[in-house]
């Protein structure tokens, strides 16, 4: 059986159209992720998040893994260290407005040989090394002078390890549009961490979410207020810091999407250092959907400022709904 070129373009046509329609938004909104710059990942960072709810009295539970690779080297300062990351948590739409979160995050230094990977990621895509060739892999080192820190050997100790509530009201929900707005209350057990901020934050966010057939926008602003001196006495952090998120999401077919963000924080100095200049990160997720649960695969990489950052991250996120089959 032969088919001529209009039969061809009208199967085509069919396809496409089945295609926009099954591949609707998948109703998980932007990656369960955090930033991995050591200063912030180490405080309360807003999360981006979206400007829709979810349906009444579903619930989600989710858990996730960062492995990440610091290096932040100046004539100022040396930060060269690996920094896992283990998080856990809940969220739970009480009603057509209000919704709550609340989740625990422990950071700490664990060997996860991601030095020689960095490298050969960096000479593969044309990246300057930024002096990573010129020393051991897998150092442990955070010296300060300035300040008078010196850390070395930490390996398989706490960095930090916090609480986080958080509460969001929806403003808006039209059928393409919705806009909340949300408060964050982090508690920082400070007294188990070698790189801990103040023991609590908190922080403003307005998110605003867009979503038509295979294409999903958020973003996310956000303002931070911590205690100031924090446990680095020496270190001239800021007493707020706005940040600024945005995610694109494609749904690529109906249980696969492709994801990427991007975010900006403030310095968190207030002197010279680079790290009174923004943080700026990219994250690519892809995000695989089953009935009631999702699994997104993520890598994070810095942008524009190499030595306020993390060099390198990868994390795996699972993210279960309670209700989303009567959907």
């Amino acid at each position: 059986m032969t088919i001529d070129w209009r039969t061809a373009i009208c199967l085509l046509a069919i396809l496409l159209t089945y295609q926009t329609n099954a591949n609707t938004n998948d109703g998980y909104g932007p990656l369960q992720s955090y930033t991995q710059s050591p200063f912030h990942t180490n405080s309360l960072s807003p999360q981006l998040r979206s400007g829709f709810s979810m349906p009444v009295d579903h619930s989600e539970v989710y858990a996730s893994g960062v492995v990440s690779s610091i290096w932040a080297v100046t004539e100022q300062y040396e930060l060269d260290y690996y920094q896992n990351q283990l998080a856990i948590g809940g969220k739970w739409q009480w009603n057509e407005r209000w919704q709550v979160d609340l989740n625990y995050r422990w950071n700490y230094a664990g060997n996860n040989h991601l030095d020689r990977l960095t490298i050969a990621f960096h000479d593969w895509v044309g990246l300057e090394q930024n002096g990573r060739t010129e020393v051991n892999n897998d150092r442990f080192v955070i010296n300060m002078p300035e300040y008078g820190i010196e850390l070395e050997g930490f390996r398989s100790e706490t960095l930090s390890h916090a609480l986080t509530g958080y509460l969001q009201y929806q403003i808006m929900t039209h059928s393409n549009h919705g806009v909340s707005i949300g408060a964050s209350l982090y508690y920082n057990d400070t007294n188990h961490g070698i790189f801990s901020s103040s023991d609590f934050e908190q922080a403003l966010q307005i998110n605003y979410g867009y979503q038509r057939e295979k294409h999903g926008f958020d973003t996310s602003v956000a303002i931070t207020f911590r205690n100031t001196p924090t446990v680095f006495k020496q270190i001239p952090y800021r007493n707020s810091n706005w940040s600024l998120g945005a995610s694109y999401r494609y749904q690529w077919l109906p249980n696969h999407a492709l994801i990427g963000q991007f975010a900006v924080h403030q310095g968190i100095t207030t002197d010279e250092s680079e790290f009174s200049k923004p943080s700026t990160e990219f994250t690519f997720g892809y995000r695989y959907r089953l009935k009631n649960s999702a699994v997104e695969i993520t890598a994070v990489e810095n942008m524009f400022n190499a030595d306020n950052s993390t060099d390198i991250a990868f994390g795996v996120t699972f993210r279960y709904r309670f209700g989303a089959g009567e959907s």
